[in-house]
């Protein structure tokens, strides 16, 4: 690992789900770039067996390429990446009701490699290590009961011995956590929960026992400054959404901040020991995950050199936090922020639009509310390219209306305690989405494009002066990153939600994208979902391109 940020860069090979454990997505490669993309062609393609949505990253070590599926019938490949042939597939043994306690679609964002072993997390909350080379199953762990709502979605992230999961079930009235195993045996190291249990600081923050189903749930990825042996992890929204069942109904979040949940966490890479947090929405009644990947660098702001961690939340406010400490150093609206006025950098929190009238209550709507909670970004994860110094990222715009409502506790059951309708386009233009550049020194929008239909997809920068981005219609561009001008599109035929990677073999570069378009539960996204549904046919499939 490199100094400071953890700057181990990819270039010939992929070998992190963020290309580097500090999620930046920034490739050293350049033979691809802005004065010959546009003769890039497909070279393979492999198709991934199902009709469910696909937001794989692939992993490139040397000349194998590991992509999984969303589920079966083969749940994970190894691929020769220069031809696609293939090596091996890998089909767990899953339980059958395991989809019953899946909150949002099947989808599965990828493996980690490391030391000869292929690492995978399961929808049923085991953890597997497979030999890299035959795909055999060397270990398999139980990290939470599937049955109580728990399930793994992303990939997990390796350090040093060490592989760290996260888990979902946010929605499922769960308590989150991350944990770490031995990468040689499956032996747990260390368990560390986002919530305060009893007698510990910030338990006093839940209202009673909401403390036990509180979410905070950590089914995004994590990223590793192996100078400061830090393991960052964000978390989920407070469970359920109704924030009248763990405090009170109004603004008044100091009482109830319910601590762990829509939070950064800093966890001793170790030890699992937390050794700071930050909240990005305190009391968080909007279902504003703070999942969002932590991306690491270093940027220079009046003048000093800042240990940044940069996040996009859910919430609409675009972060700059000192990853030393945790403080706040910057927080600024990247899309149409109406719930809360501004951050003060001062308490580090947000400040809530007045009379609470953006704030959900029991039986009273509020109406509204921008962004809404599919967020002003979702999961599909943003570049930093150290070559513009410019982040790049897919945004929404949509509102909401949303209110609260009394619902009982049961174990596995979808567990909300809130009504809410979606389907409304956002506050500027009729578009639903966009892709962003931002500057996150001068904390302004570059330039953006803006997406008719919701979703554009995860973005991935080079040194070959490039970002790429795909949309929910299925049309993968490559952009100047500069200026933001196309330069290269190409229709896959399927939508596109994760980001694309690169790599290179005997000297020549290549371009990958995993595609399958967004399944989620329609009722969630009413008639746009519909539209969205209608915009990008159904296909999983793989595509590699070179020029």
């Amino acid at each position: 690992a490199g100094s400071g940020a953890a700057l181990a860069q990819a270039g010939n090979e992929w070998p992190h789900y963020g290309a580097d454990q500090s999620n930046t997505r920034y490739s050293t490669l350049n033979q691809i770039n802005t004065g010959n993309v546009k003769d890039l062609k497909v070279v393979w393609a492999h198709s991934m067996g199902t009709l469910e949505s696909q937001e794989s990253t692939p992993i490139i070590i040397g000349d194998t390429m590991y992509v999984t599926s969303s589920t079966g019938p083969k749940y994970v490949f190894a691929l020769d990446a220069k031809t696609g042939a293939r090596k091996w597939s890998y089909q767990p043994e899953l339980p059958s009701d395991y989809m019953s306690t899946v909150c949002c679609g099947l989808d599965n964002r990828g493996v980690a490699v490391a030391n000869g072993k292929v690492f995978y997390g399961r929808l049923d909350a085991k953890l597997d290590a497979l030999d890299a080379k035959t795909g055999k199953r060397l270990w398999s762990v139980t990290v939470a009961d599937y049955k109580k709502g728990y399930a793994i979605t992303s990939a997990p992230l390796v350090v040093k011995d060490l592989v760290i999961t996260g888990m979902a079930g946010g929605e499922y009235g769960v308590r989150g956590f991350v944990a770490a195993y031995k990468q040689s045996t499956g032996e747990q190291v260390w368990k560390t929960y986002t919530i305060p249990g009893e007698g510990e600081p910030g338990n006093e923050t839940w209202k009673g026992d909401s403390w036990k189903t509180g979410g905070a749930s950590t089914w995004g990825v994590g990223s590793y400054d192996a100078k400061r042996n830090l393991v960052y992890w964000s978390t989920s929204n407070a469970g359920p959404w109704g924030a009248h069942t763990r405090g009170s109904d109004s603004s008044d979040v100091s009482q109830y901040p319910n601590l762990g949940s829509a939070s950064q966490l800093a966890f001793d890479a170790d030890t699992g020991k937390i050794n700071w947090q930050y909240q990005y929405t305190p009391h968080d009644a909007w279902d504003f995950d703070g999942i969002n990947e932590g991306v690491l660098t270093d940027l220079t702001i009046g003048g000093s050199k800042i240990p940044a961690l940069l996040h996009a939340d859910r919430n609409g406010f675009f972060y700059v936090l000192n990853r030393d400490t945790g403080k706040v150093v910057a927080a600024d609206p990247f899309v149409t922020v109406n719930w809360a006025t501004h951050v003060d950098l001062v308490t580090g929190r947000p400040v809530e639009a007045p009379n609470n009238e953006k704030r959900p209550q029991l039986g009273k709507w509020a109406r509204n509310v921008c962004p809404n909670l599919i967020g002003g970004k979702n999961w599909s994860p943003m570049s930093y390219s150290m070559q513009t110094g410019l982040v790049y990222l897919p945004a929404f715009n949509m509102c909401m209306d949303i209110a609260n409502r009394e619902e009982e506790y049961t174990p596995g059951k979808f567990y909300l305690a809130s009504e809410f309708n979606l389907g409304m386009p956002g506050a500027t233009g009729d578009n639903l989405a966009e892709f962003i550049a931002w500057d996150p020194v001068a904390k302004k929008k570059v330039w953006s494009i803006p997406e008719a239909n919701m979703w554009a997809s995860g973005a991935m920068t080079t040194a070959g002066g490039l970002v790429f981005y795909g949309n929910i219609d299925g049309m993968l561009k490559a952009l100047d990153a500069k200026t933001g001008k196309v330069l290269w599109q190409f229709r896959v035929g399927t939508g596109i939600t994760q980001s694309a990677v690169t790599y290179a073999i005997d000297g020549k570069q290549y371009l990958a994208i995993v595609a399958g378009r967004v399944k989620g539960p329609p009722s969630f996204f009413g008639k746009l979902g519909q539209k969205m549904m209608e915009a990008s046919p159904e296909g999983g499939i793989l595509m590699v391109f070179a020029l």
